[in-house]
């Protein structure tokens, strides 16, 4: 599992050496129903070039583990987020279909949104990426949240 190998000094070695070949594994393991071409996932991936990309990448999966300390300037907003505060504002979550990333079923947090709150599930194949998948699904929870749900 990828938080675990990268965990790993061996984890983040076998990440800078391997991005592409790694994401496109992740790509492919996340939305299994998307066919994305090569220039898609190039365009993508040139973000992957950034110096500092594997170093951030590590460090947040870390992060999450428990295995990194994070920025101590946000300290004290991380406790309060832990408390589990009601979110008030108006909110849209989103999954495809076919999301093949781990995560939870919406009716686990849908208790957490006080405010005017929906959860859609976008149909046809849809994986873990969203605005490249479903750009007009995503684009309109965008304008929808944004407008309050008119």
């Amino acid at each position: 599992m990828v938080p675990f190998y990268f965990a790993t000094e061996r984890g983040r070695l076998g990440y800078e050496k391997h991005r592409r070949d790694f994401a496109k594994l992740i790509w492919h393991s996340a939305s299994p129903k998307w066919d994305f071409t090569d220039a898609t996932f190039e365009r993508s991936a040139a973000s992957f070039d950034n110096p500092d990309h594997v170093s951030i990448v590590v460090h947040n999966y870390r992060w999450r583990l428990g295995l990194a300390e994070g920025e101590t300037k946000y300290d004290e907003l991380e406790k309060r987020l832990a408390a589990s505060p009601a979110i008030r504002v108006p909110t849209i979550t989103l999954e495809g279909d076919s999301n093949g990333a781990p995560h939870p079923d919406a009716a686990a947090y849908a208790r957490k949104f006080v405010g005017k709150y929906t959860h859609r599930l976008i149909e046809g194949g849809v994986g873990h990426n969203l605005p490249q998948e479903a750009p007009q699904a995503f684009a309109q929870a965008v304008l929808d949240v944004a407008r309050r749900f008119d």
